[in-house]
């Protein structure tokens, strides 16, 4: 039983990192070096911290993108 509870665990935790590398892709930077995104990554936590204003405007950018999909 615990060694099913691992692998749905490890099942679950490598389909979100796919998910999490196919915004990389839809957003156009594949192509970019990994120290720039996680560069990138690191200062958009911390601009979300310091200012309200970041999160509801990319919220919106982001809902944008995801209606070309349908």
């Amino acid at each position: 039983m615990a060694r099913t509870t691992t692998s749905d665990a490890r099942k679950k935790d490598t389909r979100e990192k796919i998910e999490l590398g196919g915004l990389i892709v839809k957003a156009g930077l594949r192509y970019e070096k990994r120290a720039l995104l996680l560069g990138a990554l690191i200062e958009l936590s911390q601009r979300l911290k310091t200012d309200e204003t970041v999160r509801p405007r990319l919220l919106a950018i982001g809902a944008e993108a995801f209606k070309t999909d349908e």
